[in-house]
């Protein structure tokens, strides 16, 4: 019987499957791992939100089938957040619909609107939606180095010279995730006049809209005038309110987009649970203070980890926005590469990161940390790093000579 099937045949093996498979390992021979590896909130979400949900479940009618785009109270509240937050009026009927997180919307938006031999462009190294959605889908990747804003355009403007068909659509995801690079609104300004120009779609992922550390909230791209021309934007409440689990996300914007991406979902689910849906309309229309406690306890956590880590030996940028740091491996393991750092680190010092490369290519020589441990665990990570980064000539040597110890 057949079993190369055609889709599965596009993806290759996930990379952090090793890494987990690793860890669960070490785990089951005692090992307790500090774990920065997957962006997995470790907070509990607002309890006004949890109440509501409590609240909620207990009417016996929340418990049937519910609506694939939306409720309408929550495509209202998001329409309301993106008012007061951004300045962007959005028709809760037209330009938005609700999602079971932002990856599942992207995921069926790559559905709805890629034929297969489509050129999409993505950012390398990115979130791996970003490009494996399109790949399933059966889109062809063009993929653009992720560098300073201005090189990131210089990029597009070759990738588009050089593309046949004509390139679909562009991803961008600010602030980033692994690179947790930002950007200004004079960026959007020029992304979106070079989609108007050459007549693509832009994608936009803003994930990490609320999780900054400087004075300066990242802009939406729905900001730029024109921009709801050629972008849909997706947001989530899984890292602004510490709801991951409850997968819930948005799109909003473009007209096209959103209509094509309602159609898609209406024959693949029946929308998020009712209680959850209620419950995240709570979340974006209570009391917000939440937020800014939740970017504290991110921003305490970054300055423990990049301060120890440079005490370490490590020196690692500090990240201005995201709940990630991303950083080159230690000098003396470059040669070995960002998978072999991180299958060491967690044997060693029970540490782990995510190998860059699995999040494209350019990602190599990389990991990404996630700030996902207490204060107090990503201490201990530090001394057990200080002593990794001690003992790695050892290490080192003894892989260079096979001795697997």
């Amino acid at each position: 019987m057949e079993k190369d099937f055609y889709r599965i045949k596009r993806l290759p093996p996930y990379v952090f499957a090793e890494v987990n498979a690793m860890k669960a390992r070490e785990r089951a021979a005692g090992a307790d791992i500090i774990d920065f590896g997957m962006g997995n909130p470790d907070l509990s979400p607002p309890q006004h939100v949890m109440d509501k949900l409590t609240e909620t479940l207990k009417n016996p009618k929340v418990h049937r089938y519910s609506a694939s785009r939306g409720i309408p109270g929550l495509r209202k509240a998001l329409s309301a957040y993106y008012d007061r937050r951004f300045n962007v009026d959005i028709d809760p009927e037209t330009e938005s619909i609700v999602t079971l997180g932002s990856k599942e919307g992207l995921a069926n938006l790559a559905q709805a609107i890629t034929a297969p031999g489509d050129v999409i462009l993505v950012p390398n190294p990115s979130y791996p939606i970003h490009h494996f959605g399109f790949i399933i889908a059966g889109a062809t990747i063009r993929h653009i180095p992720v560098a300073t804003a201005s090189e990131f355009m210089s990029g597009l403007e070759n990738a588009v010279k050089h593309s046949i068909p004509k390139p679909l659509a562009i991803v961008i995801n600010f602030p980033s995730n692994p690179t947790a690079e930002v950007v200004d609104l004079e960026f959007y300004k020029d992304i979106v006049n070079f989609a108007r120009k050459h007549e693509i779609y832009i994608l936009s992922d803003l994930a990490y809209a609320e999780i900054y550390f400087n004075d300066t909230p990242p802009p939406s791209i729905l900001e730029v005038p024109g921009a709801k021309d050629v972008a849909i934007e997706f947001t989530s409440l899984s890292k602004t309110y510490s709801m991951a689990g409850w997968r819930m996300g948005f799109a909003v914007g473009n007209k096209d987009l959103i209509a094509a991406l309602t159609r898609m979902k209406s024959y693949v689910d029946y929308g998020a649970f009712t209680p959850i849906q209620v419950a995240a309309t709570a979340a974006l229309n209570g009391p917000q203070d939440y937020i800014d406690y939740a970017r504290g306890v991110y921003k305490s956590r970054r300055d423990v980890l990049i301060k120890g880590l440079a005490e370490a030996g490590w020196n690692v940028p500090s990240p201005e926005a995201t709940m990630f740091a991303w950083t080159r491996v230690p000098e003396l393991w470059r040669d070995l590469g960002s998978m072999e750092f991180t299958k060491q680190l967690l044997k060693h010092a029970h540490v782990a990161v995510s190998p860059g490369e699995g999040f494209g290519e350019y990602g190599e020589g990389y990991v990404r940390i996630a700030l996902v441990e207490n204060e107090q665990r990503i201490r201990q990570a530090v001394r057990n790093i200080k002593k990794f980064m001690i003992d790695s000539p050892k290490i080192i040597e003894d892989l260079k000579n096979g001795v697997d110890k």
